[in-house]
């Protein structure tokens, strides 16, 4: 069952950032932070209206917003337009007023909620399962080239052994090859000693 999606805010660099997701850890991971920016109070669950119905409207991505403006928050914000004269803050002071004056939180639409929610967990898990694909053609891949691997050892073992019992062979035929010389050099001597006797018997 899909889980309840929350909406949290939080200030990074030049942008306010906000998230749809299940859980705390969850936004930390989807922001990239390295430490927990909600026990250092630089993070919170969101109760905007606008921001929840835009967060909830797109689950599981980051969304922003110039920071310390009241604009709309989108998955592509532009930088602040006052970075070079008193920075931010000036954007913080003059933000203030407005938030004021915002109507009173509208309840949360619990039909967009669950659907954000189903969209959520159906995104996480084409994740998961993209993830668990490549990592089966990883595997897939890494079991080929052992195989291609253990086959090219066990051939190249085998030319080995056969070069060294060729070249016993070789070794045999040309002991072989000499000896057979040998042995014809002494017969030929042998065959004309015993045909000269042969003859000298004849008279």
């Amino acid at each position: 069952m899909a889980r309840k999606l929350k909406t949290y805010q939080t200030s990074l660099g030049f942008f306010d950032l906000a998230i749809a997701t299940p859980s705390m850890k969850a936004a930390l991971e989807a922001w990239g932070a390295d430490s927990n920016l909600f026990h250092q109070g630089a993070a919170k669950e969101s109760d905007d209206p606008d921001v929840i119905a835009a967060a909830m409207a797109n689950p599981g991505v980051v969304l922003r917003r110039p920071v310390g403006t009241d604009r709309p928050f989108s998955e592509h914000a532009e930088l602040p337009t006052d970075l070079g004269g008193g920075g931010p803050t000036k954007a913080v002071r003059k933000s203030k007023g407005p938030k004021a004056k915002q109507p009173s939180p509208r309840p949360v639409d619990k039909v967009a909620e669950r659907k954000a929610a189903f969209d959520y967990e159906r995104e996480r898990r084409s994740r998961e399962l993209e993830r668990a694909k490549e990592e089966a053609a990883r595997q897939k891949e890494r079991e080929r080239r052992q195989a291609v691997d253990k086959a090219q050892a066990a051939l190249d073992k085998a030319e080995q052994e056969h070069a060294k019992r060729a070249a016993a062979i070789q070794a045999e035929v040309e002991a072989l090859e000499k000896s057979s010389q040998a042995e014809k050099a002494r017969w030929d001597k042998e065959k004309e000693r015993l045909e000269a006797a042969l003859r000298r018997a004849r008279g």
